[in-house]
């Protein structure tokens, strides 16, 4: 069976028109007291988690700070190896009698470049992945803010039915789904 272009689109119509919405009625926020996603992504910028304790999510901030702790770790360990590998690449290259080479015998130059070159694109990596953690932390409370009013209870349903329904150009029948949803 082929179905024309035009009765797909009305058809299409006929199922998005047909999503009921039953809202209750819901009580006015007085705009005094309203959760503000601005202070809470401005809390949270200033201080990792204080957005979370704004939208009274308490158990997100250990995560925010372990996630932040264990950034600050391997960012503490890629530059301090990243600075021991320099160093010791620079005076392996320097020339100079006077300076002492710890890696002599151990690592070859080429190995010191590429240790070096190694803890370096870690340590950027690690600051990327710190500014992104740092930028989910404030997305995170401002779409916690925004949704901090949303009301999920039991009534909370959505249902899908089989459709069938006659086109408004002729006498061709239509067959869908319907969406019926409740809150």
């Amino acid at each position: 069976m082929m179905i024309r272009p035009f009765a797909f689109f009305f058809s299409l119509l006929f199922i998005i028109s047909s999503v009921k919405i039953n809202a209750q009625s819901q009580t006015s926020v007085d705009d005094s007291i309203a959760h503000n996603p601005k202070k809470a992504a401005l809390y949270s910028a200033i201080l990792p988690g204080l957005g979370q304790a704004y939208n009274k999510k308490y158990w997100k901030i250990p995560v925010v700070y372990s996630a932040l702790g264990v950034i600050g770790y391997f960012y503490v360990d890629n530059n301090s190896n990243y600075r021991k590998y320099k160093e010791a690449y620079k005076f392996r290259t320097d020339d100079d009698q006077n300076t002492i080479d710890e890696y002599i015998g151990t690592y070859t130059d080429d190995n010191l470049k590429v240790l070096r070159d190694y803890y370096r694109r870690n340590l950027e990596l690690t600051v990327i992945i710190g500014v992104a953690v740092y930028a989910l932390n404030i997305i995170d409370a401002t779409v916690d803010a925004h949704l901090f009013e949303f009301d999920v209870n039991d009534n909370l349903s959505m249902k899908i039915q089989p459709e069938i329904s006659h086109s408004m150009f002729g006498n061709t029948q239509i067959k869908g789904l319907k969406l019926t949803l409740k809150f």
